[in-house]
C-alpha cells in the first residue's frame, strides 16, 4: 500500500484523512495513544497525550509522505511528546488491558491479519470510555467499483498484468458491517462520515477537475465517498439488579386477648 500512497489518488486520499483525524483527536484527553498501521499517516500528531506509539505490523517501516501542514496552527505536535515506532502484530498487542486511551486505524482492519481478532485486542486494550477512530475503503463506491471490477477480469483471465485502481493488499470492511461489530463489542458510534467523492482517475490534472464532486457529494451523495470515517467509544455497562428487591415490614402479630369467662362457676357441686 505503501507504493500506491505516493500516486495521485493515495496522495488525495491521504490529504482527507490527514484533516479528519487532526480534528478528530485533537480533543481525545489522556496519557497513552496508538496508531495500528499506515505509518505514511501522522494520525497522531494534533493529539497532546504524553505517551504514544505507532505500530506496524512490517519489519520495513516506509518514509512518511510529505503532508502539507494542518490549516489549523493549534494541530501541530507538541514539544516533548514523542512518537515511538512499534512493530507487533495487531492482533495480539503488547499491552496490557484497559490500558490505551485512544488508538487509531487509518486502514489498519483491512491490512490485519484477523480484523475480528484485531477489534476483539483494540476493546481489550481501550480503557472505559476510550476512543477508537478508524479509517477505511468504502466497498459501496465508484472506487469500489473499480476495484471489484478489475478482480473480477483477473478472475477470468483478463488483464492479469494491468493493477488494481486500489490496493491489492487486505479485504474492504462496509461501513455498516463494521458498526454491527462494533456494537457487538460494546462501543457507541460516537460520529461516521464519508469522503473523497471524485470519480477513480489517476492522473492528478483529471482528478483536480473534478474537485467540485466533494461537495456536492457530501451533501447528495454522502454514503457513496470512497472513503469512511468512524469515531467509536468504549461502553462498560455498570451492573443492574433484575426486578425491584421489596423491603416489607414485619408484620408485628399482637398479643392474644385474655378474654374473662363471664360465666358464673359454682364452687360447689349439686347433686
Amino acid at each position: 500500500m505503501g507504493a500506491w500512497l505516493h500516486t495521485a489518488p493515495g496522495r488525495y486520499l491521504l490529504a482527507w484523512e490527514q484533516d479528519r483525524l487532526d480534528h478528530a483527536v485533537t480533543d481525545a484527553f489522556g496519557f497513552h495513544a496508538l496508531q495500528l498501521g499506515l505509518p505514511e499517516l501522522d494520525g497522531l500528531r494534533a493529539n497532546r497525550m504524553p505517551h504514544r506509539w505507532v505500530a506496524s505490523d512490517s519489519l520495513i517501516v516506509p518514509e512518511a509522505l510529505a503532508l502539507p501542514p494542518p490549516l489549523d496552527p493549534l494541530l501541530t505536535t507538541q514539544p516533548g511528546h514523542e512518537t515511538v515506532a512499534l512493530h507487533c502484530e495487531f492482533d495480539a498487542l503488547p499491552f496490557p488491558n484497559a490500558s490505551i486511551d485512544l488508538v487509531v486505524l487509518p486502514h489498519g482492519l483491512e491490512l490485519a491479519r484477523d480484523p475480528h481478532q484485531t477489534l476483539r485486542e483494540v476493546e481489550r486494550v481501550l480503557v472505559p470510555e476510550g476512543r477508537v477512530v478508524i479509517a477505511g475503503f468504502n466497498p459501496a463506491s465508484l472506487w469500489g467499483l473499480r476495484q471489484r471490477a478489475g478482480r473480477l477480469k483477473r478472475g477470468l483471465g483478463l488483464g492479469r498484468d494491468q493493477p488494481l485502481y486500489l490496493p491489492s493488499a487486505g479485504d474492504f470492511i462496509g461501513y455498516w458491517r463494521l458498526r454491527d461489530w462494533l456494537r457487538l463489542l460494546g462501543f457507541e458510534v460516537e460520529a461516521g462520515r464519508f469522503g473523497c467523492w471524485r470519480p477513480p482517475l489517476h492522473s492528478e490534472a483529471w482528478l483536480q477537475r473534478y474537485d467540485w464532486m466533494d461537495s456536492v457529494g457530501d451533501r447528495w451523495w454522502p454514503v457513496l465517498g470512497a472513503v469512511y470515517f468512524l469515531v467509536a467509544v468504549k461502553r462498560v455497562r455498570g451492573m443492574r439488579l433484575v426486578g425491584l428487591v421489596r423491603h416489607e415490614k414485619r408484620k408485628v402479630h399482637a398479643a392474644p386477648a385474655v378474654v374473662a369467662n363471664r360465666r358464673r362457676e359454682t364452687s360447689e357441686m349439686e347433686f
